[in-house]
């Protein structure tokens, strides 16, 4: 694994870790929302992440020597939380049903923000994992010019 294999693997961790805060915020900003514009329950949303895969056959066929060799991290996809969504009695409120339920999403607060400490913290470990490659790539070059 080469200094610049390390750096690439935690940029994609930093741009996986956003993604992620993305998507939590959107889930904080939706957290009231009653419908969507097709006048459905907002959902709550998840990202999922995997190992970046590599299909360069030199690259599948050092990793088949048992040789490990880190590509980074993608999202794979997005999934909606399938629990129930929240029932609150209001029945002045004008998405209420003939019960006088307003049903508010999936969503919680504290929840939510667990999770955007969590992926704010990842980040933050990749961007140091980054800055020290690309501090011991200078210092290598510093080397060279000595």
């Amino acid at each position: 694994m080469g200094i610049f294999d390390g750096m690439n693997v935690s940029a994609t961790g930093m741009t996986a870790q956003r993604f992620r805060m993305d998507v939590i915020s959107e889930n904080i900003a939706n957290i009231n929302t009653t419908r969507d514009e097709n006048g459905n329950i907002y959902r709550r949303r998840q990202v999922v992440f995997a190992e970046k895969s590599s299909l360069n056959f030199g690259e599948t066929l050092y990793n088949s020597l048992n040789v490990y060799n880190p590509s980074g991290v993608r999202v794979t996809q997005v999934v909606e939380d399938p629990s129930d969504p929240k029932m609150v009695y209001d029945p002045s409120h004008p998405d209420a049903d003939e019960n006088g339920y307003v049903y508010y999403p999936n969503v919680d607060t504290i929840t939510e923000m667990t999770n955007l400490i969590d992926a704010s913290r990842a980040y933050e470990a990749n961007a140091t994992a980054f800055n020290a490659a690309k501090s011991m790539a200078m210092k290598g070059i510093g080397l060279l010019e000595k």
